[in-house]
């Protein structure tokens, strides 16, 4: 990839930063000064009905006394927000839909649970396609959907290798935009990434499931797919990833250091020898550097 390195952590505001937000935050910081290039945040605030401006502040405000400062700006005003950008969404939904890789869906989650109940549980619901060439007489559109090609979709990541993802057989025709008007995540974090010209994605591997979605995405608009590097997530005791819905405590920004030496440590990294937030970050970088190379 020849462009200038572009990075981002988009966290969404229905709580306070944690260890584990805390964790992909620093891998992809480190990551773009390893590179010389930008670190940017966006606020994922596209669920409303969780999502909550305090929290928004409490994110940012986290991150600059962690030493995170972001590039596209210091001012909060200038973070991108989600839900401040709708019209860019419909406007790329509307170039899908002029493909014809975009169409209604009238299915319930009901009827999705029906078609997948042969299915163990824990796997991902798969969509049948029954709308895929027209809806039921007499329903009413419940959903978007993207109309996924038949052949696998081949990516690489720079942790966990290679992978060949059939969509067909994974997922199905995935939503684009849910009958409440609200947005789906794969293209909202797709047109963010094209448009403020991501070129490395480092998050936690928690999401490495969702990456083949969003290349179909990518290459439907016509664009260049992100290098890929899914990191190690934190588990929580009882072995689930450590988030706000298992409980997660906020961050003591106080503790802004040992926050950091404890994120490091999860990372399997030697310790550092510096004290102060912004002096231990610049060791960092030439130790992530290695790391990137193991």
């Amino acid at each position: 990839m020849t462009k200038p390195y572009i990075g981002r952590f988009a966290p969404s505001p229905t709580g306070p930063l944690h260890l584990g937000s805390l964790a992909t935050a620093l891998g992809s910081y480190l990551d773009a000064k390893v590179h010389g290039g930008k670190w940017l945040v966006r606020i994922e605030d596209i669920d409303e009905g969780r999502c909550k401006p305090e929290f928004t502040q409490a994110i940012l405000h986290a991150l600059r006394e962690h030493g995170l400062h972001w590039d596209n700006t210091q001012l909060d005003s200038d973070v991108w927000v989600q839900s401040q950008r709708h019209t860019m969404y419909q406007e790329a939904l509307n170039r899908l839909a002029a493909q014809g890789l975009v169409y209604p869906c009238a299915c319930t989650r009901k009827e999705l649970d029906e078609a997948n109940s042969s299915r163990a549980f824990g796997e991902n619901r798969v969509y049948p396609g029954t709308c895929r060439h027209g809806m039921p007489a007499g329903r009413t559109a419940r959903a978007m959907r993207f109309r996924c090609a038949e052949s696998p979709v081949n990516w690489h990541d720079h942790r966990l290798g290679d992978f060949s993802d059939p969509l067909s057989q994974t997922s199905g025709d995935f939503v684009l935009k849910r009958g409440d008007g609200y947005w789906a995540y794969h293209l909202v974090v797709v047109v963010d990434d094209i448009a403020s010209g991501v070129t490395h994605i480092v998050r936690g591997e928690d999401l490495a499931d969702t990456t083949a979605r969003q290349i179909a995405l990518y290459r439907a608009f016509g664009a260049e797919t992100p290098a890929y590097w899914h990191l190690p997530v934190i588990l929580a005791a009882d072995g689930q990833k450590l988030s706000k819905q298992t409980g997660a405590a906020g961050l003591n920004n106080a503790h802004a250091m040992e926050n950091l030496k404890t994120v490091w440590a999860h990372f399997g990294l030697p310790p550092l020898t510096a004290t102060q937030v912004n002096a231990w970050l610049e060791e960092a970088v030439p130790t992530w550097r290695n790391y990137r190379l193991g």
